[in-house]
C-alpha cells in the first residue's frame, strides 16, 4: 500500500496531525497499539495565561484563532462540540501573586484575557482575590480522538497495531510492513524516548494524576485555578487534577496523589459535600527540557519525522503546529526555529 504520510501515535497530536493532512488531500495511514496514551488522560485545558507569574502563551495570536478554527472544522464535521468555552476563575496564592495580577492587568497585552481580580466568596476560599481569566475552556480529548479513530477506521488508514522497529526498511525506500510511505511521523508522546532514531531528544516527562469525581453539592460553573484546577463537567461531576512527577514514570494508581488532591480541592472550596472519586487516571506528559515543542526531520533519514512535546498545552498549541508542519511537509516551508529539532542536531543526533 503506498501512501504519502504514515502516522505513528494515536494521541492528540497523531490525531489532529493526521487531520490536517487529510483535509490537505494527502494519503495517511495511523498506527497505533491502543495502549498507552496521555491524551485520553488530560483534562484538555486551554488557558493563555498561566504559571505562577501569569505569564501569557506566546504567539497567543496565533493559536488560539486556529485552535478554535480547528475544534469548528471538527465540531462540524463530527456533529459534536468538542471544545467548550468556559471562563476559568484564577485563585491568588498570596501577596506576590496579587501585586503580579495588578501588574498584568496594566499591561495592554493581556487586556483581552483577564479582567480584575476579585474578593472572593461564591463559595471559594480567596484570600488574595480572584482573578477572571477569559478565552479559556477544555477540550473533550478522549471524545475527539474516538471520533478521529472512527473515521480513520472508516477510510481505512488506521492499524491496530504495535509499531515494531525492526520491521522497518529505511533505504532505498521507506516501508512498513506492507505500507511503503513517503514519510513516516513519529508521534509518540514519551515513549518516542525508545525511538531508536530520536529517542536522544531531550524529553522530560513527568507522570500527572488526574480524578473524575461526583459531587452531592452544587459545583462552581467556572474552571478554578488553585496550583492545581478544577473542571465541572455536569451539574454533579467534575476532575480535578493534576499532580507533577517527573520521577516516578508508570500509570500506577497513587493513593497519595488522590488524597493530595482533595484535600487541596476542599481547602479551596469547603462546602463541597459528599465527593467520591469514580475514576483515577494518570498520564505521563511529553514534556521537553527548553518547553518547546520536538518537531521536525531526521538529520540522515530525510523521510523521517517527529511531532511530539507538546506536554500539557497540546489543546492550545497542536492545531497551529500541525498547520505549520504540513506546510513545512508540503510545501519545504521552515518550520518555526524554537521547535525545528534542528536547535539538537549538533548535541543530540551526532555519533
Amino acid at each position: 500500500m503506498e501512501i504519502d504520510v504514515l502516522i505513528v501515535g494515536q494521541g492528540l497530536a497523531g490525531s489532529l496531525l493526521a487531520w490536517e493532512l487529510a483535509g490537505r488531500g494527502l494519503a495517511v495511514c495511523m498506527v497505533d497499539n491502543e495502549l498507552c496514551n496521555a491524551s485520553r488522560v488530560a483534562a484538555g485545558l486551554v488557558n493563555p495565561v498561566s504559571g505562577r507569574r501569569l505569564v501569557l502563551q506566546p504567539n497567543i495570536a496565533g493559536l488560539l484563532p486556529a485552535a478554535r478554527h480547528c475544534y469548528g472544522r471538527l465540531a462540524r464535521f463530527f456533529g459534536d462540540q468538542f471544545f467548550v468555552e468556559r471562563p476559568m476563575w484564577k485563585i491568588l496564592s498570596g501577596p506576590a501573586q496579587k501585586q503580579q495580577a495588578e501588574r498584568r492587568l496594566q499591561q495592554a497585552e493581556y487586556a483581552e484575557y483577564l479582567q480584575a481580580t476579585d474578593i472572593g466568596g461564591h463559595g471559594v476560599v480567596a484570600p488574595f482575590g480572584i482573578l477572571r481569566q477569559l478565552q479559556t475552556g477544555y477540550l473533550k480529548t478522549e471524545a475527539l480522538l474516538d471520533a478521529l479513530r472512527t473515521w480513520l477506521l472508516a477510510s481505512g488508514a488506521y492499524r491496530q497495531a504495535e509499531f515494531d522497529y525492526a520491521a522497518m526498511c529505511l533505504e532505498p525506500d521507506l516501508r512498513w510492513r506492507d505500507i511503503k510511505p513517503k514519510s513516516i511521523v513519529f508521534c509518540e508522546g514519551y515513549l518516542a524516548q525508545a525511538n531508536p532514531w530520536f529517542g536522544r531528544l531531550p524529553f522530560q516527562p513527568a507522570k500527572g494524576v488526574i480524578l473524575t469525581c461526583t459531587s452531592q453539592t452544587p459545583l462552581p460553573s467556572q474552571i478554578l485555578n488553585y496550583g492545581h484546577w478544577l473542571l465541572p463537567l455536569t451539574v454533579d461531576t467534575f476532575k480535578t487534577g493534576a499532580t507533577f512527577d517527573p520521577l516516578t514514570l508508570n500509570l500506577d494508581p497513587e493513593p497519595a496523589s488522590e488524597k493530595s488532591l482533595l484535600a487541596d480541592l476542599h481547602a479551596i472550596v469547603p462546602d463541597l459535600g459528599g465527593v467520591r472519586v469514580i475514576r483515577h487516571q494518570a498520564g505521563i506528559r511529553p514534556a521537553t527540557l527548553d518547553k518547546e515543542p520536538l518537531i521536525g526531520q531526521h538529520p540522515r533519514y530525510p523521510g523521517l519525522y517527529i511531532f511530539n512535546g507538546f506536554g500539557a498545552k497540546g489543546s492550545l498549541l497542536i492545531p497551529w503546529y500541525a498547520a505549520r508542519f504540513a506546510d513545512y511537509l508540503q510545501q519545504r516551508m521552515p518550520l518555526p526555529p524554537a521547535c525545528d529539532i534542528k536547535r539538537y542536531y549538533a548535541s543530540h543526533f551526532s555519533g
